[in-house]
């Protein structure tokens, strides 16, 4: 991984001013050949198809059939594209149907960010410790702080709960996109490895699985259940769930708090 392959890497009033459109106003002059949007569009493209380890300036000209300086007249660097690219990827989240149930809302938000990464797996290969301060991105997390605004925490709570569920969605979706990838390179399904590797394991004494009895047991059942060693999908729903319980419970645990200081 690259440095340039960090958000937020950028020189921050260029990346503002591109991510903003301020640097797509009408200009005086011949009628520019290129757009921001059809570059960032090329570079997302490109991503998809390749990963971003393949996303290049250069990659992004040929794709466009323009030449690289061309690119560098609208968009600084590299580093500059990757914030414009996740930006608009963030452009697809959608907004969810009102509803006073914050569950709900959460659950929606999360399988909304969770097929976006399986339509997007580079996303989950940058480092985001700066989200991008564009339009989308803005409007994404607005979106999960209304879902848990006025349920009864704190702003700092709520701004936790939503880094939370974002940072669970991100490793489970990672670990999704992963085992994918797996299958694809190797041509061999987890039920095709499980069932190779099986009668060999039994092989070895130090395998018994008398020895690792709820491995087995739970490995077997598991197994079964999913036809596969993991389940992402399963995971997911699964502990989102749980989170949200926790969430809950906090949320009840406050109301109490608050109703024991009223005056009797």
């Amino acid at each position: 991984m690259s440095e340039t392959d960090y958000t937020g890497a950028g020189d921050p009033r260029r990346t503002i001013e591109l991510l903003w459109g301020v640097r797509d106003k009408p200009r005086r002059g011949p009628k520019p050949k290129l757009t921001v949007d059809q570059i960032v569009t090329a570079a997302i493209e490109l991503a998809d198809s390749e990963g971003i380890a393949a996303l290049s300036v250069r990659r992004a000209a040929e794709r466009l059939g323009v030449s690289p300086m061309s690119i560098y007249t609208y968009i600084p660097s590299r580093s500059e594209l990757l914030d414009l690219m996740m930006d608009r990827v963030h452009g697809e989240l959608t907004d969810p149907p009102p509803s006073h149930d914050w569950r709900a809302t959460m659950t929606l938000l999360a399988a909304d960010a969770w097929e976006m990464y399986h339509r997007h797996p580079w996303m989950l290969q940058l480092i985001t410790g700066r989200i991008p301060l564009g339009p989308h991105s803005f409007a994404k997390h607005e979106r999960e702080l209304s879902a848990v605004d006025a349920i009864g925490l704190t702003d700092l709570e709520m701004d936790a709960v939503v880094a939370m569920v974002n940072g669970f969605v991100q490793g489970i979706a990672r670990g999704s996109v992963e085992s994918a990838g797996l299958v694809r390179r190797s041509g061999m399904t987890d039920l095709e490895w499980w069932t190779a590797s099986a009668p060999v394991l039994a092989e070895i004494p130090e395998a018994d699985a008398g020895l690792f009895p709820l491995a087995a047991r739970i490995g077997q059942a598991a197994g079964e259940a999913h036809g596969a060693a993991s389940a992402p999908l399963s995971t997911f729903r699964f502990g989102l769930a749980r989170l949200l319980d926790g969430v809950e419970q906090l949320v009840i645990g406050e109301a109490s708090t608050s109703e024991s200081e009223l005056p009797s």
